[in-house]
């Protein structure tokens, strides 16, 4: 504001000459120029921790699959369950589409809202597995942090933690196709427990328990 104030005082005299202050002076051009940098510098230092522990690879608990179709979005889960006389280990398969206008309720929002949504715990460490069955496609969650690319013939891990219950929505950040912006992502976070019950819940049509 007072470079500013000066230019504009300076300026308007009848001479027109400039302040010799910001006239060729060497002295502010070193200080406009370190200044910035110092700041730049400041703000990449605690991003090298960031960056650091979004590559960091941990033994997730949890561990899901993701596949990019045109145009929706494919989750296969590994889950194991206990029950009183074993352990039972079983694969699902979830697709994931867009919800069509017609079938929207009051307060669900329209091009984001999908019929099968994808249900994880929450403060849990989740392992993704990103990876494409036609073309580029990307998985992205701005809510979570968390974009990852998924490639054909590839695939991409990537690791995020839930530290809150709710609706996260995100929608693939890929130029996929003409379809490309209905294919959206909607991930509700529950309590470890509420998934542990809604999963078995899913189990008792295929498995009896004595």
């Amino acid at each position: 504001m007072y470079m500013l104030y000066q230019l504009i005082i300076s300026t308007n005299k009848s001479e027109h000459t400039l302040s010799k202050i910001f006239t060729h002076s060497n002295i502010l051009e070193i200080t406009w120029t370190i200044i910035p940098s110092i700041i730049l510098f400041l703000l990449a230092v605690p991003s090298f921790g960031l960056l650091y522990s979004l590559d960091e690879l941990m033994n997730s608990p949890l561990t899901i699959k993701v596949i990019g179709h045109q145009w929706w979005w494919e989750y296969q889960l590994d889950r194991a369950f206990l029950t009183p006389n074993t352990i039972i280990y079983t694969k699902s398969s979830l697709e994931s589409r867009l919800t069509d206008v017609a079938d929207l309720t009051i307060g669900t929002h329209r091009l984001l809202e999908v019929d099968n949504r994808l249900v994880l715990p929450a403060n849990t460490h989740i392992k993704a597995l990103i990876t494409s069955a036609d073309v580029l496609h990307s998985w992205a969650v701005p809510s979570l942090g968390i974009k990852i690319d998924a490639c054909p013939g590839r695939i991409t891990e990537g690791n995020f933690l839930i530290k809150r219950f709710g609706t996260f929505y995100g929608q693939c950040s890929e130029i996929c196709g003409s379809n490309h912006g209905f294919m959206p992502i909607v991930i509700e976070s529950v309590s470890e427990k509420v998934w542990y019950d809604y999963n078995l819940t899913l189990l008792t049509a295929r498995y009896t328990f004595n």
